[in-house]
């Protein structure tokens, strides 16, 4: 059976990191190859350091080993294929087209999964797509006064 539990935490840090990512580095000027790099470096790196405290977590909870490794493996695996979508607009599309549409692409996906885990607690997904769409969207705001803010302090 299909547990979004499985997909939340990781699917959720990918879409939030990614659109900070980009909006922060696209705030800054960042040239493709920049945005692209910090969005592998996240795909990969940031990916397994969150899977490890995850897995090392579920240990501390003591919770089955095979279920802690598929907990684990899943967010890996949801991680990145995620970070690879927006890679993929990065790769295929010119950045400053890129930049606005991997804002809505996350914003889709996030919305997607909110409802999945709202209908899987049986809560009204509506209230939680817009909650969480918020909070998202505040991430991007931050990240793109951050970007800007470092692009006109450095200069």
């Amino acid at each position: 059976m299909f547990k979004t539990s499985r997909i939340s935490y990781g699917g959720s840090a990918a879409i939030a990191t990614s659109m900070a990512l980009v909006s922060g580095l696209g705030a800054a000027g960042a040239t493709k190859p920049v945005v692209a790099s910090a969005l592998l470096i996240a795909a990969l790196a940031d990916n397994l350091t969150d899977s490890l405290s995850i897995h090392i977590f579920q240990e501390s909870e003591q919770l089955d080993q095979k279920e802690a490794f598929a907990g684990t493996v899943s967010n890996f695996v949801t991680r990145l294929l995620v970070c690879l979508s927006f890679i993929l607009l990065v790769w295929l599309l010119p950045v400053s087209v890129a930049l606005g549409l991997i804002i809505a692409w996350g914003m889709l996906l996030l919305a997607a999964l909110t409802f999945l885990v709202a209908r899987e607690r049986k809560v009204g997904a509506f209230l939680e797509v817009v909650k969480h769409l918020l909070v998202a969207a505040s991430v991007v705001v931050v990240s793109k006064a951050i970007g800007s803010w470092i692009s006109t302090a450095l200069k």
